[in-house]
């Protein structure tokens, strides 16, 4: 068996997508008043950053971002490992009363947002949360769906969505990878 990539999204076509979705974003939001801006460990954390960089200069406003590591709220917790990898939950900010932009690469079955939204709950109740993801790969298991959305795939069950961003893996490209049937 040989594993099949296909390049869906490159660099400059990821830089263009993250802009679109800041004014998505923005527009959704009626403005950048109450804004808080969050990424789920590892990649939306970066992604996020680059939303709020688009903001920043686009509308010349400093949007608050924080990193949501949703590690311990998974419902799959006891099939990671005795010693589950922790990461950085940032959120300086209080989220009372504010609205909320959730981030992650890709979309898949929803138990990660489902698990970002259990920690986020326990940080404050904001005024309105709404999901933004790079890909929505179909498949939910749960019934959460984003509010704004860089690209959708048509992903087959075996199939996995790879998204590679330069401050953690030194490329920015969405893949779409498989195994080849021999």
């Amino acid at each position: 068996m040989t594993d099949r990539q296909t390049i869906v999204l490159d660099a400059r076509a990821i830089d263009r997508t993250l802009r679109r979705m800041a004014d998505e974003i923005v527009e959704l939001n009626d403005g950048t008043d109450d804004l808080i801006i969050v990424g789920i460990q590892r990649r939306g954390v970066q992604l996020a950053a680059r939303i709020v960089s688009s903001i920043r200069d686009r509308e010349k406003a400093d949007v608050p971002s924080g990193a949501l590591d949703i590690t311990l709220y998974r419902d799959d917790l006891q099939t990671v490992g005795p010693r589950p990898v922790v990461g950085p939950t940032n959120l300086p900010w209080a989220v009372d009363g504010k609205h909320v932009v959730i981030v992650d690469d890709v979309l898949y079955t929803g138990r990660t947002v489902r698990a970002a939204l259990d920690e986020l709950a326990d940080f404050g109740r904001p005024k309105r949360i709404a999901l933004a993801v790079l890909i929505d790969r179909g498949g939910r298991e749960l019934p959460i769906q984003p509010d704004v959305v860089g690209k959708t795939l048509d992903v087959a069950p075996g199939e996995r969505v790879d998204v590679f961003v330069s401050e953690l893996d030194e490329r920015d490209a969405v893949i779409v990878a498989g195994a080849d049937k021999p």
